[in-house]
């Protein structure tokens, strides 16, 4: 599975590419940044966050595409341009028909590190590990997209096994999930 993992942000989009599948070593394909500049007009900041992501997703053909699921700060400013560049990720991802998975930072933190409060060195340091790189990705936006990569390839099996005994009960059942 080739994963295409998105950390929204509008100044730094974090984007990294992991291969692989659950319970085998995992290949780190690229990883990098979408920059906009913090004076620019917010509409060419999200066109510019779109061509990034696009050049990604022309690049690296993922099958998917996991984004960091957007929670509530106490800074709206900075949720509300987190929100917006997620969106223009899963909208880029539905135009080419590529399914997008949605995991919170916690849940991200749980899978790559054990610990669903670790801090950002703590998950560049299991990233570096767990893809076998010289040195941990920079700036953390990377090494977070590459976290949500790892994590949506290691959770993929299991969510998708529920979604089946799910489906199969309401089959059973008579209903329609």
């Amino acid at each position: 599975m080739r994963v295409l993992g998105v950390d929204p942000g509008l100044t730094r989009c974090g984007i990294g590419v992991v291969e692989g599948v659950s319970g085998r070593p995992l290949t780190m394909l690229g990883v990098g940044v979408v920059r906009t500049a913090a004076d620019a007009e917010i509409g060419d900041r999200l066109v510019a966050v779109e061509r990034g992501i696009e050049e990604w997703l022309d690049t690296h053909r993922p099958e998917m595409v996991a984004v960091e699921r957007v929670f509530s700060q106490h800074n709206v400013r900075t949720v509300m341009g987190t929100a917006q560049a997620s969106a223009v990720a899963m909208l880029c991802a539905a135009r080419r028909g590529l399914p997008v998975a949605l995991h919170t930072p916690s849940e991200v933190k749980a899978a790559v590190t054990g610990s669903g409060r670790a801090d950002k060195a703590q998950v560049g340091m299991m990233v570096t590990r767990l893809l076998r790189l010289d040195a941990p990705p920079k700036p953390a936006d990377a090494a977070d997209a590459l976290a949500l990569a790892i994590c949506h390839i290691w959770r993929a099996p299991a969510q998708n096994r529920l979604q089946r005994a799910v489906a199969a009960h309401h089959a059973t059942k008579g209903r329609t999930p």
